[in-house]
């Protein structure tokens, strides 16, 4: 007969989690971490004294929030770890593209701003590895650059298909670097970027290169341009009500397009780890050493949900509505399964929800 106590199942857990580890992490930890996930995906939300009622163990309430409280704050948790958790999970290990973007918040008088790197898939990005930025608004050249040779140091650049950004992500010295590193990219730039043509040794804003575009139509100019004085190719088409969708790449323009559309994704797993899944925005972290550890966590708690929504909506495809999106996202739907699981002591599905988390 199935073993349907809660406590059982949860239990799966550390086994598995111990094996990605692989003795970088004591027994104790490895227990906290896996009771810290089940938790969260069971009351959705970084509300540490929620999270610590939903604790399987005979300890109080009280002794569990102290619990999460002293690992937050004191242990230190290797974020390569869990980056090569995540690696080990993904659908596919090549010709990845790589989408990188950054979210922030305000908590009182502290602004929380996440720069992040994730691997798009199917709707959504796993977000692999970010820096939380000790100030307002963009990251800087350094950062970028840091991000990227920690990606290639952990997992080598031959597994790049290419790497997506949105306007923000701009500079001579940043398109320098991934040119010289050969990474390949697709970047969106403004429509007012000037842009050095040496076949007729000009400068001119960029859109003039599409302005004889008509709505929905794209175009790839064949030419090597010079864009903040490095060396690219430009494409670009004409968005619905007159602006530009302008797109400079280290090679194969004619991809441009389709690779970049995917940049979106690492949007949506922002939105899954704030308002539609696991609400990081109601943390009242404000030190970033701490706010790291819980992005961390949260960060294996999505994967889980993913992989779980994705093996869901194989078995029994997510209804489209009639305005032609999902009824319910890949994520939302492995999270609530998982939930209902954790917390149904009856529970009689035979999926065993443990394996998506296990590589082997």
């Amino acid at each position: 007969m199935k073993n349907t106590n809660v406590s059982f199942k949860n239990n799966e857990l550390i086994p598995i989690l111990n094996e990605h580890f692989k003795g970088k992490l004591n027994f104790a930890r490895v227990q906290f971490i896996a009771m810290f996930i089940s938790s969260l995906c069971k009351v959705q939300t970084v509300t540490f004294s929620k999270i610590a009622n939903a604790f399987d163990s005979t300890a109080k309430a009280d002794s569990s929030l102290r619990r999460i409280q002293r690992f937050i704050a004191d242990f230190s948790l290797n974020s390569n770890l869990v980056a090569k958790l995540i690696f080990s999970l993904l659908p596919k290990q090549d010709n990845l593209i790589l989408s990188i973007d950054r979210t922030n918040w305000m908590f009182g008088q502290s602004n929380i701003n996440i720069f992040m790197l994730g691997v798009v898939y199917k709707g959504v990005a796993f977000p692999l590895m970010f820096k939380i930025l000790d100030k307002r608004g963009n990251s800087n050249v350094d950062e970028r650059i840091a991000l990227v040779n920690r990606f290639t140091s952990l997992f080598g650049k031959q597994c790049i298909k290419s790497l997506v950004a949105d306007r923000e992500f701009v500079g001579e010295k940043w398109i320098e670097f991934l040119n010289e590193e050969q990474i390949k990219y697709h970047i969106r730039i403004r429509n007012n970027f000037k842009v050095y043509i040496p076949s007729k040794s000009k400068e001119l804003k960029a859109f003039w290169l599409f302005n004889n575009l008509k709505i929905g139509q794209y175009k790839v100019y064949h030419k090597i341009v010079k864009v903040n004085n490095q060396d690219c190719y430009i494409s670009g088409c004409r968005l619905k009500g007159g602006e530009f969708l302008i797109v400079i790449s280290y090679n194969k323009p004619e991809q441009a397009k389709e690779d970049y559309k995917q940049r979106w994704q690492i949007e949506m797993c922002f939105k899954a780890m704030k308002s539609s899944g696991f609400d990081i925005e109601k943390t009242h972290l404000t030190k970033l050493d701490r706010i790291e550890k819980l992005v961390l966590l949260i960060m294996i708690a999505f994967v889980w949900c993913y992989k779980v929504g994705i093996h869901l909506h194989q078995l029994n495809p997510i209804k489209i509505k009639k305005h032609g999106r999902k009824a319910i996202t890949i994520f939302k739907y492995g999270l609530n399964y998982i939930a209902n699981c954790l917390l149904n002591t009856l529970n009689q599905n035979n999926i065993n929800i443990f394996k998506f988390l296990s590589c082997t």
